[in-house]
């Protein structure tokens, strides 16, 4: 990664939040060599190493840098749409220290090759840590499992078709028996595409009051009930990429309480939007899953809130002025969210929907956990991935001043509260918002 000079940094007053450890205190953090060496009350500057860069972080919030879970990244093949450097930018800018970016590239990362490929570009290109998972089928077509061993052992943190769902029963049955042997883990997307068809938005009055076609809640609920059957039939791990709706939540439920090895992810539109923010045909909004009705986003935001849901992603997906300046049914689905996960999440605890380190948990700690990553913590001598963060600025969303190559944010021009000042790689400052 190329980044800035590497001396210590104590980052004084502040308070500081480690959800790895319930810790929230007012105090000190002290990084030196790349780790985090101290976070309690009164280090003070007498205490630290000649030449540390001392800044005062007097009512703002020290955390653990994020770990972004779902972002699509275009490299190899839509560099157009983001590259490995951009995206990199614009998660720094974010506060996400770490991007997991998915296989749906051109070629897909179906093998070792691609994998090193995307690992390689990261460390000449990216400032942030960026790690891949690698295809679940072969070319994404959800007829033949890729080599999840081989994939595994050259850097791949998981496995998923993307934006695909394996429709494939026995596909899927074989690939979470061979990546148990392997304590892989698996991530689908569930939504069955036959139940999809032709829609574009959530199924129901406000669909039809648009005159668009729904897609049915079942399309996601019925994928997901036939995954979870499936890992009680082989013992696999497995994480639902999206889920949207109250139905999956009780399937999900069901799933926990009776020891299957589930998690799940919910994306931060799906938490904090919903199907009436699309408004007049806002093509920004449209995304996949669909952005449901307010019951269900509350629904999401109270299982997160109980840990029912593990995860909070970005599904950061760029598509370029072509793909989304069409009408609503003819646009592609996606929206970009490396740069305003942190910040739009902010809104749930400025409502009191969610608790800070709630919120912090489901973008850090539970990530590393269940992907076996260094970071989410502030414990000492764990990787020095820290940011700062002004929980209270506002600031109106300019979407020219966005870092990433796309600029289709659902939040385009929205008032917003809080920001990341200052994002902290392996002890080295990538971003400082000035």
């Amino acid at each position: 990664m190329m980044l800035s000079d590497r001396r210590p940094i104590l980052l004084a007053n502040a308070r500081i939040v480690d959800p790895s450890r319930d810790f929230d205190i007012r105090g000190d953090l002290l990084i030196a060599d790349g780790i985090v060496r101290e976070a309690k009350k009164g280090i003070g500057a007498a205490g630290v190493p000649e030449g540390t860069e001392v800044v005062d972080c007097r009512g703002m919030i020290v955390a653990p840098g994020l770990i972004d879970m779902r972002a699509f990244i275009g490299e190899p093949g839509a560099g157009h749409r983001e590259t490995l450097a951009s995206a990199s930018q614009a998660a720094a800018a974010g506060g996400v220290t770490t991007i997991i970016c998915q296989p749906d590239t051109s070629p897909a990362i179906d093998d070792p090759a691609t994998v090193d490929f995307v690992l390689r570009r990261a460390r000449d290109t990216a400032i942030v840590h960026v790690h891949p998972m690698a295809a679940l089928t072969k070319g994404l077509e959800g007829m033949e499992m890729t080599e999840i061993g081989l994939l595994k052992a050259a850097g791949a943190v998981a496995f998923t078709d993307g934006e695909k769902s394996v429709t494939n029963a026995q596909v899927m049955r074989r690939a979470l028996t061979y990546a148990r042997d392997f304590d892989a883990l698996i991530v689908h997307h569930t939504e069955d595409p036959n139940l999809v068809g032709d829609g574009v938005m959530n199924e129901g009055e406000f669909a039809a009051r648009l005159g668009l076609l729904g897609i049915p809640k079942a399309a996601e609920t019925v994928m997901l009930e036939r995954d979870l059957r499936l890992v009680a039939l082989t013992g696999g791990r497995y994480h639902a990429a999206s889920v949207t709706c109250a139905e999956s939540l009780e399937v999900l439920r069901r799933a926990k309480d009776s020891g299957l090895a589930v998690t799940a992810s919910a994306s931060i539109n799906h938490a904090t939007l919903n199907e009436i923010d699309i408004g007049p045909y806002r093509t920004f909004l449209k995304v996949a899953p669909p952005l449901r009705a307010e019951e269900d986003r509350k629904a999401l935001v109270a299982a997160l809130g109980a840990g029912l849901v593990d995860v909070i992603m970005s599904d950061h997906n760029p598509q370029d002025v072509e793909t989304k300046r069409l009408p609503f049914a003819e646009a592609a689905p996606g929206a970009i969210g490396l740069e305003t996960m942190l910040t739009a999440g902010l809104r749930l605890v400025h409502s009191g929907e969610l608790d800070l380190v709630t919120l912090l948990r489901a973008m850090s700690t539970r990530p590393a956990e269940l992907l076996g990553l260094p970071g989410g913590t502030l414990k000492n001598g764990a990787p020095a991935d820290v940011i700062v963060i002004d929980p209270d600025m506002p600031w109106l969303l300019d979407p020219a001043e966005l870092k990433s190559k796309c600029k289709n944010t659902p939040f385009d021009e929205a008032r917003l509260q809080g920001r990341v000042l200052r994002t902290i790689v392996a002890g080295r400052t990538v971003y400082e918002y000035l």
